[in-house]
């Protein structure tokens, strides 16, 4: 076989691309992935891992600022945003070193450049050895996305900032303008309101994370509010100038009045364009929506040999939903025949404070659709573990079927809800029913026993309320 000949190219090596090539190379397949930037992709450089590092250092300021609630004393409390930086970007450089690492042991094949599709199974990429062409019978495109700009006012780096900025702020924001409030925006929000800047939201829709179920929107915004954040729902930036000094804002409330207000800068987190551009997809006809790649329930595009997954595709925009869908894309080029991904079984998690996560249908969406809804919520304060930790805001929402006992959906707001969520996810995915999770035996004292709890609030015998 030609140096340059495989089995399989990945264009792309996040989350969904570098696990994509992984899973080829334990198949068997000579693997070749392309890369034009880093390693591990947003997601291991400028996006999961390294907000989660920049959240953790917020936190732990949290408790130091707090120390007296625990029976403990801290005094003379501050941080170094400069510090608190330095160890997420070196969490970021030991993750993407580790990608490089397991590209060697795997015997994959890293083109670092850009690459470009020029005919069905034949690619170009431009890079540190100047022009090469790929050639294999599969591509998977994993070309992620970016983040959206306003259109009157595109982020400068400077007092306009998307996520990437934010995760190396040139200085401590004093005064912050958060503009969406979707998971990036609401993390970004929380992360500065701990470290001590004055924050404010202002989100279009009627509510704070619009995809999640109602009540933890509520509840969401009840607890933020309580931390000093300024909320606006139903609103809108109509518009936003960078001055000498700061940020210039004007903002529609939902009563429709403007409102002109002063920022130190703004974070822009309206959502994310995908990365379809400049590599050849118009010249072989490949079909998209709205600049995402459409596929099938293989994550096969129209294209013959031609596949893609995460971000580039349709949502869910999660990185563990590009992981699954490397898996599955790579097992059907191996001639395997895995089973198609569910999106109602993908967990969304949202690491601000406190945490958020769910899976499945809201309840409203599953009254929505026709169910006989069975739901019941279940408090953190009625849980043991959550009162030792000093945590005992938040609940645990579960949804059922209530002809079937199928779980629909289960809603999680609090302390280490991200961690127990999979819980449920797994429950949806082996298709368990309420007896099922009313017959497990939970651990005492976890959190996790708020899971029981909702389950058992859902159907009317809560033990601890």
């Amino acid at each position: 076989m030609n140096p340059l000949e495989y089995d399989l190219i990945v264009l792309g090596s996040g989350p969904g691309g570098y696990v994509a090539a992984i899973r080829a190379a334990q198949l068997g397949l000579k693997t070749a992935i392309v890369e034009r930037e880093n390693l591990g992709g947003i997601c291991l450089n400028w996006g999961c891992i390294p907000t989660k590092a920049l959240l953790r250092s917020a936190e732990i300021y949290h408790y130091m600022q707090h120390a007296g609630d625990y029976g403990l004393i801290a005094q003379q409390i501050s941080a170094d945003i400069d510090a608190v930086v330095k160890r997420s970007r070196g969490v970021a450089k030991q993750l993407s070193q580790g990608v490089a690492f397991l590209m060697k042991k795997h015997k994959i094949t890293v083109h670092m450049g850009e690459g470009k599709l020029t005919a069905p199974g034949k690619m170009e990429v431009k890079g540190e050895k100047g022009t090469e062409t790929l050639t294999a019978k599969d591509i998977i495109v994993a070309t992620g996305a970016r983040a959206r700009d306003l259109p009157f006012a595109p982020a400068d780096g400077k007092r306009i900032w998307t996520y990437r900025h934010a995760l190396v702020p040139p200085e401590m924001p004093t005064k912050l303008l958060v503009i969406g409030s979707g998971a990036i925006g609401i993390e970004f929000a929380s992360f500065y309101k701990d470290m001590g800047c004055d924050v404010t939201v202002v989100e279009m829709l009627d509510r704070l994370v619009p995809v999640e179920d109602a009540d933890v929107s509520a509840f969401l915004e009840k607890q933020l509010k309580k931390q000093g954040m300024t909320i606006h729902t139903g609103a809108g930036v109509e518009e936003l100038k960078a001055t000498a000094n700061g940020v210039s804002a004007k903002i529609k409330g939902k009563d429709g009045k403007v409102e002109s207000a002063e920022f130190s800068h703004a974070i822009v987190a309206i959502g994310i364009v995908p990365n379809t551009e400049n590599i050849g997809l118009e010249a072989l006809g490949v079909k998209t929506t709205k600049g995402h790649i459409d596929t099938d329930a293989m994550c096969r595009t129209n294209v013959p040999g031609l596949w893609a997954i995460g971000d580039v595709t349709a949502p869910p925009w999660l990185a563990h939903k590009a992981m699954h869908e490397s898996v599955i894309s790579v097992e059907a080029i191996a001639g395997n025949h895995p089973h198609a991904m569910d999106p109602r079984n993908i967990p969304g998690c949202t690491y601000c404070r406190p945490q958020i996560a769910s899976v499945g249908l809201t309840e409203a969406k599953a009254k929505e659709l026709g169910y006989e809804v069975k739901a019941g919520t279940f408090p953190f304060i009625g849980n043991g573990k959550a009162i030792a930790l000093g945590e005992a805001e938040g609940f645990t929402k579960t949804v059922f079927d209530a002809k079937t006992g199928e779980l629909l959906g289960a809603h999680m707001i609090g302390a280490e809800v991200t961690e127990l969520i999979q819980g449920y996810t797994i429950g949806k995915t082996a298709e368990l029913v309420e007896d099922d999770f009313i017959g497990t035996v939970f651990p005492h004292p976890t959190l996790s026993e708020t899971m029981h709890e909702g389950v058992l609030a859902a159907f009317g015998r809560p033990l601890h309320i």
